[in-house]
């Protein structure tokens, strides 16, 4: 029994797994059976593990999220602030793309999202987590106070949205090259102030 619930395991991990780079390299929409002829397995397995596609797009979801907040764990035990940030970001750079796709697409499945207690414990472990990156970076003097959490979470959200029709190719590449200028536009440095006023992380849920 103990083997056949590891080998449901495995299964289970390998779909997520195909899954995600599918629907990196063709959208949300790339078939299912693609998914589970990548994962090594039939397209039964696949519907036994998850009902629809919904199902799926969560599954990918909070494994993403998982992620990404094992990089901010990561990065918070970095040399110092502004390298334990920029190395989240760019660490987390392929999970956040395949995030911002997802909730575009999937508008109602993600919205559901919020309703999911591991997807909500893992998001607000992030903010925490993304929030003192940002404060030790102020507090080096290496990231301009006045750009806040709230703002860098807005930055790669747009930054990371993507470009309706380009190819893989061409977003992946422009992503890595938008956020490099997005992090070095965030450098303290003398300069004009910026206008209006940091978002919160707070004023974004």
């Amino acid at each position: 029994m103990a083997d056949l619930r590891a080998d449901a395991r495995r299964n289970r991990d390998r779909l997520v797994e195909a899954a995600a780079a599918l629907f990196a390299e063709r959208g949300p929409d790339a078939p299912l059976d693609e998914v589970a002829r990548r994962a090594g397995v039939g397209v039964g397995t696949l519907y036994r593990r998850f009902p629809d596609r919904d199902a799926l797009v969560r599954a990918v979801a909070v494994t993403s999220l998982r992620r990404v907040v094992g990089n901010a764990r990561a990065a918070a035990g970095a040399a110092d602030g502004w390298s334990g940030l920029t190395g989240f970001v760019r660490a987390s750079v392929g999970d956040l793309r395949l995030a911002a796709g997802l909730s575009m697409t999937f508008a109602r499945t993600w919205a559901g999202l919020r309703l999911d207690a591991e997807h909500e414990e893992l998001r607000d472990e992030l903010v925490a987590l993304l929030q003192q990156l940002v404060d030790r970076a102020h507090g080096e003097g290496a990231m301009r106070p006045e750009v806040s959490a709230g703002d860098l979470a807005v930055l790669l959200a747009l930054v990371l949205r993507p470009l309706p029709g380009a190819p893989p190719a061409l977003v992946g590449g422009a992503a890595e090259r938008h956020i490099a200028i997005v992090l070095e536009g965030m450098r303290a440095h003398p300069g004009e102030p910026l206008p209006g006023d940091p978002l919160l992380l707070d004023d974004l849920r």
